[in-house]
């Protein structure tokens, strides 16, 4: 192979390489990263979460929710991180105030990923994701939260698996199903917070832009897939339970 030649295609391979860092650059324009890598400046918690080697957050024991308290929420908002979880592990991110929850899941071994509206990416007890994309637990997911008006999108690992504008009729009944667990879709202006719900997780690389209100996010329902009948039952008896724990803590704060 002449020289010539072999310059030709190291000068191609690195043209390729330059246009895809100019793209991936151009993708992460307007962000703001959260997590310096380093320590969880601008983040409170309980001491159970740490900073690991590889630059990533773990919980490492009891203590309570990570809450981002450097800034609130933006109310037009795109927000990217990445997520891994242990088999059976269940957390979240809450990115609205009253229960406004990505959930993050290992769907094979948790009794949460038998339903999908509680599996991973959903709208926690409100909205199912279209299917499951999820990668095997610990192995590193890719997630984004895209809000615009009353348009709320989820996105796991490159997939949009639920696009729904909230005041659409046909999801009325998804909506009133987060407000009878207490859960107001018109609410704005929460800290960001990571759940910690006892098991271990992971996460990395979090950062998040304010969208404009022109700004076109591609809006085009999907569709959340559909529930066997048999997890609607165990769904209702689950809400049942809930709205009598309320009731009754309601009626003990009265008698005081």
């Amino acid at each position: 192979m002449s020289t010539l030649h072999t310059m030709k295609r190291i000068t191609a391979t690195l043209l390729i390489l330059t246009a895809t860092l100019l793209s991936a650059n151009a993708g992460e324009k307007g962000f703001k990263k959260l997590f310096n890598g380093k320590d969880l400046s601008g983040w409170r918690h309980g001491g159970n979460w740490e900073v690991l080697e590889d630059g990533s957050i773990s919980r490492k024991g009891k203590g309570g929710s990570l809450v981002y308290t450097a800034a609130k929420v933006p109310d037009n908002f795109e927000l990217r991180f990445e997520w891994k979880v242990s088999p059976g592990s269940n957390s979240g991110i809450y990115y609205r105030p009253t229960q406004y929850e990505y959930q993050i899941l290992d769907n094979g071994k948790h009794v949460d990923g038998g339903n999908p509206r509680t599996s991973a990416a959903s709208l926690y007890f409100c909205m199912a994701p279209s299917h499951d994309a999820t990668k095997k637990p610990g192995e590193w997911n890719t997630g984004r939260v895209v809000c615009q008006g009353t348009v709320i999108q989820h996105w796991l690992n490159g997939k949009k698996v639920i696009d729904f504008d909230y005041t659409d009729k046909q999801f009325a009944w998804n909506v009133d199903l987060l407000r009878k667990r207490g859960g107001d879709l018109t609410a704005r202006g929460a800290n960001l917070s990571l759940q910690d719900h006892g098991d271990p997780v992971w996460y990395r690389n979090i950062r998040w832009r304010v969208i404009r209100g022109s700004e076109d996010i591609g809006h085009k329902t999907v569709q959340p897939v559909k529930i066997a009948p048999g997890v609607l039952e165990k769904e209702a008896a689950k809400l049942k339970g809930i709205l009598e724990r309320r009731a009754k803590a309601a009626a003990k704060r009265r008698k005081k």
